[in-house]
């Protein structure tokens, strides 16, 4: 082979798409400079094709001379799995250990001349065999073991063992046609927060929509960040995707707060202030929460809790407590990357001399993470208690941060010498950069997919539904290694099957429902298989239109999907019809004035196509009812198209130039009622109960 033909085989082995379509139609080849630098960060030598050649050959001796994939993820109805062994031994027999979850094992004989032959190799100089092993049947959903031994008389001798995930073919479905309301916990005002809402006034605001027919709360990723302005407040962008953000809780319902003169003044400022004030929010509870927690006595139940999440809690705590003291001995000090080399690594000599000294801070910051488990289940049990059908509806973010938790304890899981991002489109003609590290697909198989199952189970706790971000990532992501920008990546292809196994088997064990955010150049291949597991595509009325530009009919959206009018990161139904989003981007100086002047001509042609649109469907001037008559099986009403908000929660492209992630609601949610008569008034009208 020539060199470009091993480094196309290498590509492909590795994941990595020849090219990809853009919007326009173009095709865009990936170079070969590209193919190496993407190839030496997943750690494989391509310099030269002795090289290449090498490490190909590697990885297949690897995989023959190993016997039996280390992680295998099957459905219910896998017939069997390949078996790799040197032809010097197919007379042999071999036994099948199955080790079922709860430690049950089954035992399975098998004289290997029986068993079908598939294929062949000859690895240095030695020839292998691949044969069909049959599975037993039936099958147990689950997360097991399997090892298979040679059998030796009077002994075993063991050839390999590996993960064995049994995933059902589909994910939890819905059985009828609902419809909820959208919310940013943050942004929830009340007379009785501390300046950010938390999970007692979602309780308040449930007790408004539960009666008028909401039958889930949709809320932003409640992810753990830094909760640091302008930067570190995005609900997208975690510091940790595995733990909640602490501002979320209701400081007096872990215990009695003792709140002096200051305090006060700064909870009333707090609560007046027209946006979240994240940091001083942060501080105001964390000092409240820090005196609870001195006084807290000894409880079994939190002890059951710190056993339960084991090593991922301990080390989020001692990242923390660490993060907390790096900080106050060095106040320009704000990143992991910039603490002493002895404590970026969570498993050093120095990292566990620290917990051990600050063993009650770590703690606390622990307790603080049962709390959030605690108050989440509880307003999840009490949506379901008032009669929501879903109760909560969760937000699983694409992103972690490359400063936080995640990388710091966890960077054997992600691809540190690359960025994720998007390519160039008529948005961002010079592609996007979105600078976190994507996942390592090989280091999340090895591990089978312990890491990746936590993501999707810890997102989805105490809620009926869970939305997956940019939910392509499964079957490929956008790669930008460190030495070129963004017009110069190229595509890396996960192993889809797998995860989207994994994932329909964490929905059928927790009970949630799933929507995959499909929006923007999305291949069929991933539509269909979508459709195929269940998961519901994410349908917004902008998007939503025919080849000649005109919006879909109601009719015309699928079934199995979600339909809302807007996202987070688009304008309200108000703002749309105002331009807010266009005069937003002017005065960020993010678009110029003769830009400007051309969105505001395409919007006008948009608005008049949407008006037309609404009186053909019978909805003149109530965009509400068309989303809620679509035969979608779930539909989204965002509290800002309720109440008449004309500015979006967030403007992709800005940082300081925009409150993005602080806008609270209009109303508070004590004078939620009359929001809530026209939910219920609006899906009355649609015939969506």
């Amino acid at each position: 082979m020539t060199e470009r033909e091993l480094l196309e085989k290498a590509a492909q082995v590795y994941g990595i798409e020849p090219g990809y379509t853009d919007v326009f139609g173009r095709v865009h080849e990936t170079s070969e400079h590209v193919a190496r630098l993407l190839l030496r960060s997943f750690g494989v030598p391509s310099d030269s094709s002795e090289e290449i050649a090498h490490a190909l050959d590697g990885r297949e001796a690897e995989r023959w001379k190993r016997g039996i994939d280390e992680t295998f993820v099957v459905r219910e109805s896998t017939e069997s799995i390949e078996l790799r062994i040197p032809a010097s031994r197919s007379g042999a027999t071999v036994k099948l250990e199955l080790n079922w979850e709860g430690d049950e094992k089954q035992h399975h004989w098998f004289w290997l001349p029986e068993l079908k032959q598939i294929g062949s190799a000859t690895i240095d100089g030695v020839e292998y065999l691949a044969k069909r092993l049959p599975l037993p049947k039936p099958l147990r959903l689950g997360y097991h073991r399997m090892c298979v031994h040679w059998v030796k008389s009077p002994e075993l001798e063991t050839m390999a063992s590996a993960h064995f995930i049994v995933c059902p073919e589909r994910v939890k479905e819905a059985d009828r046609r609902m419809a909820g309301i959208g919310v940013s916990l943050y942004g929830l005002r009340s007379a009785r927060n501390w300046g950010c809402g938390d999970f007692t006034d979602l309780r308040v605001l449930i007790d408004a929509f539960a009666p008028a027919g909401a039958a889930f709360v949709a809320l932003n990723p409640l992810h753990a960040i830094a909760n640091r302005a302008p930067y570190n407040t995005s609900p997208y962008l975690p510091e940790c995707a595995f733990y909640r953000n602490f501002i979320y809780l209701d400081v007096e319902k872990c215990g009695t707060p003792r709140i002096h003169e200051d305090m006060a003044r700064e909870i009333e400022a707090l609560r007046a202030s027209e946006f979240v004030e994240y940091e001083r929010v942060a501080v105001l509870k964390l000092k409240a929460l820090g005196k609870i927690f001195e006084a807290f006595p000894s409880s079994p139940e939190f002890d059951a809790y710190l056993e339960q999440e084991g090593q991922l809690l301990e080390d989020y705590g001692i990242f923390c407590a660490l993060d907390e003291e790096m900080h106050r001995r060095d106040a320009n000090v704000w990143l992991w990357t910039q603490w002493p080399d002895e404590y970026r690594d969570p498993r050093s000599p120095a990292v566990g001399e620290f917990a051990q000294q600050n063993r009650q801070r770590v703690r606390f910051f622990q307790f603080l993470q049962w709390q959030l488990s605690k108050q989440a289940a509880e307003t999840h049990a009490y949506a379901l208690e008032k009669g929501m059908c879903v109760g909560l509806y969760h937000d699983l973010a694409l992103a972690t941060d490359r400063y936080g938790f995640d990388l710091w304890a966890n960077r054997p899981f992600y691809n540190s010498r690359c960025r994720s991002g998007a390519p160039p489109d008529d948005v961002a003609p010079h592609g996007q950069d979105w600078g976190f590290p994507p996942p390592d697909r090989e280091a999340h198989r090895r591990d089978g997919y312990a890491m990746f199952a936590k993501s999707i189970r810890k997102a989805a706790e105490s809620g009926g539904t869970l939305r997956i971000d940019h939910v392509m990532r499964f079957f490929r992501l956008y790669t930008i290694p460190d030495e070129v920008d963004a017009t110069q990546g190229a595509y890396v292809r996960d192993y889809a099957e797998d995860l989207m196994g994994v994932l329909a088997l964490e929905s059928v064990r927790g009970n949630f429902l799933v929507v995959g955010e499909d929006l923007g150049t999305v291949t069929g291949e991933v539509r269909h298989a979508l459709a195929m597991t269940g998961i519901l595509s994410y349908k917004l009325l902008w998007f939503e239109r025919n080849s000649d530009g005109r919006f879909r009919t109601p009719h015309e959206y699928p079934e199995n999907s979600l339909a809302s009018a807007t996202t987070h990161d688009l304008p309200t139904l108000a703002g749309f019809m105002l331009g807010r989003d266009i005069e937003a981007r002017k005065s960020a100086n993010l678009i110029d004035d003769v830009t400007c002047q051309q969105q505001w001509d395409a919007r006008r042609r948009e608005i008049d196509l949407l008006q037309q649109c609404l009186r053909d469907a019978g909805f003149a001037d109530d965009p509400l009812g068309y989303i809620l008559s679509t035969p979608c099986r779930l539909a989204v009403i965002n509290h800002e198209d309720l109440s008449g908000e004309t500015e979006q929660q967030n403007l992709p492209g800005s940082t300081w130039q925009y409150p993005n992630w602080r806008r609270k609601m209009r109303a508070a949610v004590e004078e939620l009622h009359p929001m809530a008569e026209r939910f219920a008034e609006a899906l009355r009208k649609s015939g969506r109960f």
